[in-house]
């Protein structure tokens, strides 16, 4: 695994990653030490000289284990060593990208509301869910549909909530799991909410949240890392930088030089990570997920990745992306990576390729037929997913759905 301090030369594992902490003083009253507690700035002389001493310094580690041609960077981990397992995770990147084709030709021929493509993303998901464990808790956003699929959610549960079915949310298995989450964010503070409570519990479980480069500059996201750091929570959060958030380029979104670096400030660690190397995500995510397990708290992983696909099927792209930069970003894309190291072992071939293209094409169309075979929800059903015992102003508006669905008449 190659590790190396962010645009800097030197090589280090990531378990070295430096921990966010200040250096800490004794207060002048000879009280308890701070936590935090800078010198005073001194001026040396008129003429405005400055002596100042650095009290902390942080590094920001890059990781990636196989190069854009599937070459190994340095040695893999562990895991990587058993082709079983690598195949297993690039079968489960190629039936989400072949899920996600399908979803959005329904979309486009107008059986899916709208749907938000997962095309290029597929390694920053399978890796993470690959390095946890059953029992941890996963707060997504709206796109991680390798991640839901490797821990065991339906592909018709996936169509059923992008056709505005909410029993789509209902996931059977897991159970402990968050559902799809639109609002920029605030499924961080559901995750660090959930690793409170294991903590509490002592329970030797994690949570793991999503969040795109464009929510790293949402209050909710600070908060949740800053609750997170304050109280060591065995939470991990996973920031996919695919460049975009929606049409602003990550360059108008923040200064900062890298997301990982957020971190920082809720003094926790972070590091970034090669969102297009599936073995180098699960690799990092492993480690801060053993890390939170063992009582070490939190981490910050940045995923360096590139949306191939419009933000969703209610967005057109080439309006502000140029066609050559999307080129580019196709010969960086996770499954190149993955299958060439694959085929170099030996455990992968074209008849092999094509048998798993066949038996997951039609795993989704059959999934497609439950989906449209689903006999559609009453309008009031709407109201019967947000609150388990609702309040009388939305009882009564669910009343006037029941009312008057489907008889073209006003409600008032």
């Amino acid at each position: 695994m190659s590790s190396s301090t962010h645009r800097r030369a030197d090589r280090r594992p990531a378990e070295d990653l430096p921990q966010a902490s200040p250096s800490t003083q004794n207060r002048a009253d000879g009280g308890d030490a701070l936590r935090y507690n800078p010198p005073p700035i001194t001026t040396s002389d008129a003429r405005g000289d400055r002596r100042v001493r650095t009290v902390a310094e942080f590094q920001i580690q890059y990781v990636q284990c196989i190069d854009p041609e599937g070459r190994p960077t340095s040695e893999l981990p562990a895991f990587a060593a058993d082709n079983a397992e690598l195949l297993k995770m690039y079968a489960a990147m190629l039936r989400a990208r072949i899920f996600d084709a399908k979803a959005i030709n329904l979309q486009r021929t107008g059986k899916l509301g709208t749907y938000a493509p997962c095309l290029g993303q597929e390694a920053s998901h399978v890796g993470v869910s690959a390095a946890m464990r059953p029992e941890d808790s996963l707060a997504i956003v709206y796109r991680e549909i390798g991640a839901l699929f490797w821990r065991g959610v339906r592909m018709v549960d996936v169509l059923l909530y992008w056709g505005g079915d909410e029993r789509g949310n209902n996931f059977a298995v897991p159970r402990h799991d968050f559902p799809w989450c639109v609002p920029i964010a605030t499924q961080t503070l559901h995750a660090a909410g959930a690793a409170m409570a294991f903590k509490i519990r002592k329970e030797p479980r994690c949570a793991v949240a999503y969040i795109g480069d464009g929510g790293t500059s949402e209050g909710s996201f600070y908060e949740a890392i800053n609750l997170a750091g304050a109280k060591q929570l065995p939470v991990v959060f996973m920031v996919v930088n695919n460049k975009w958030a929606i049409s602003v380029p990550i360059e108008e979104q923040t200064a900062a030089r890298t997301l990982a670096q957020k971190s920082i400030a809720a003094g926790i660690p972070g590091v970034q990570v090669d969102g297009n190397d599936v073995i180098a995500v699960r690799s990092v995510v492993e480690q801060a997920l053993e890390r939170a397990r063992s009582g070490g708290g939190p981490t910050v992983i940045e995923t360096l990745t590139y949306r191939l696909s419009d933000h969703t099927t209610a967005d057109d792209a080439t309006r502000y992306r140029q066609a050559a930069e999307v080129v580019e970003a196709w010969k960086l894309e996770p499954m190149i990576r993955i299958k060439r190291l694959l085929e170099s072992r030996g455990a992968l071939d074209e008849a092999k390729e094509q048998q798993m293209r066949a038996e997951y094409s039609a795993e989704v169309e059959a999934a497609v037929q439950e989906y449209m075979n689903t006999a559609k929800q009453p309008t009031e059903a709407m109201f019967d997913y947000l609150f388990a015992n609702p309040p009388r102003s939305l009882q009564a508006q669910k009343e006037l759905a029941r009312r008057y669905a489907g008889t073209g008449r006003p409600s008032h």
